[in-house]
């Protein structure tokens, strides 16, 4: 395999992976056979992380399984639906809504691999809506030796096993809940100040809520609600609605996102915020993201309108959500209802990692979790004295993976110091 082979970028082009070795399986079996031959493994999702998570070293064996035959095997008496690890959100929904059932949330862009969005804690928003992981009733492994293993819901280890930054083994097909297919209704309005925002009340003016910024001034650009059309009617005073189709970043072609100004449509085709046909967000960026009690919302965009003219010089968008508590390990919202703070920056890591230290300095007495595959600079010291079930995940990890074939240096920094 020549260098040039073996150069793999995440997908904004910010991180490129100088490994070992690349594999594209297109068979389980070749999956199991590069697997139990690796010393290091590392599997690449959609790409879309931010940081050197999915990074298996110079010497290690970065996997991709875009190559496998994807799975989605949807049981409509059950409702739930067996898909495979590499299948992506937009093809899941598709499947699943022919059939006349749904996912109860999905994130902002439906172009993340299953596998790889619940790994890392990715969330969609709503003040009842948990994170995606939450979904998961059983977690499919193949471990180091080749052997597969299942956890379900109620086994021991399983509130570790689907948020588990893929240290415990390649995720080859996960079980998740279903519901019956419903429609959603899309809002954009404009211009809300943060002066007097009463947070929790926009927060939960519908199912979904995002707010907008690019932090140039107090208050937010734009404000997406995301109403089911079997829930109660929006009642949004706080706003003005807009008056024509918008881009959360600005400069970008609304046609990319999904239907606004109140069109009624499938769930999978609102609650995302772009469309799958379309380049999600601007591409050409880095992100974060910090979770942090929803208790201490207001504070916490207050604590940021202080560092404004600082984020705002590298910022793209700003968008702010809420996530119900979840119960799995590593999860940002681990056992606390959270407000989501995700921050997408220009392509320019010299000019955004000192904001992002900034940012973190005023954000501190919060004691934010990032998302795990977004850029952070927290200490991993400080980090696992938030996460209170951090040692059983160590002791899960050691179980499956005892020779550390599915750790790299960001897992170990993480749960070793």
């Amino acid at each position: 395999m020549t260098d040039a082979a073996r150069k793999v970028t995440n997908w904004a082009r910010s991180i490129t992976y100088a490994v070992g070795e690349f594999h594209r399986p297109d068979t389980f079996d070749a999956l199991r056979s590069v697997v139990a031959g690796s010393a290091k493994v590392r599997v690449l999702g959609s790409g879309h992380s931010f940081n050197r998570i999915t990074d298996p070293g110079p010497e290690g064996v970065l996997v991709s399984l875009a190559g496998l035959p994807p799975l989605i095997d949807v049981d409509t008496a059950a409702r739930t639906v067996r898909v495979s690890g590499g299948v992506r959100y937009a093809e899941l929904a598709r499947a699943v809504d022919a059939r006349g059932l749904a996912l109860s949330n999905m994130a902002s862009l439906p172009h993340i691999s299953v596998a790889g969005s619940l790994a890392t804690g990715t969330h969609g928003s709503g003040v009842g809506n948990t994170p995606l992981a939450a979904a998961v009733r059983e977690v499919e492994l193949l471990t180091a030796d080749g052997s597969t293993v299942s956890i379900g819901r109620g086994d021991a280890g399983f509130d570790g096993s689907v948020t588990s930054l893929g240290a415990l083994g390649v995720v080859t097909a996960l079980t998740l809940d279903l519901e019956p297919a419903y429609r959603v209704e899309q809002y954009v309005f404009t211009e809300l100040p943060l002066e007097g925002l009463d947070f929790m009340a926009v927060a939960g003016a519908a199912y979904s809520v995002s707010l907008f910024t690019d932090w140039r001034r107090p208050g937010f650009r734009q404000v997406w609600v995301k109403r089911r059309t079997d829930q109660a009617p929006v009642d949004f005073p706080w706003a003005a609605p807009a008056t024509e189709a918008m881009h959360p970043v600005p400069g970008m072609p609304a046609a990319h996102c999904t239907a606004q100004s109140g069109v009624p449509g499938p769930w999978h085709e609102r609650l995302p915020h772009f469309r799958a046909e379309f380049t999600p967000s601007s591409g050409a960026e880095i992100q974060s993201e910090y979770l942090l009690p929803r208790s201490a919302a207001t504070a916490a965009l207050h604590a940021v309108d202080g560092v404004r003219e600082t984020v705002a010089g590298v910022l793209r968008i700003c968008e702010v959500r809420t996530v119900a508590a979840d119960a799995q390990w590593l999860s940002p919202a681990h056992a606390r209802d959270s407000v989501a703070l995700h921050f997408t920056w220009v392509r320019d890591e010299a000019a955004v990692l000192p904001v992002v230290r900034r940012l973190e300095e005023a954000l501190a007495p919060f004691e934010p979790r990032p998302h795990w595959g977004k850029v952070f600079g927290i200490p991993a010291a400080r980090l696992r004295d938030r996460y209170p079930r951090l040692a059983g995940f160590r002791d899960l990890a050691r179980s499956l993976d005892p020779a550390g074939t599915f750790t790299n240096a960001f897992v170990r920094d993480l749960l070793d110091g």
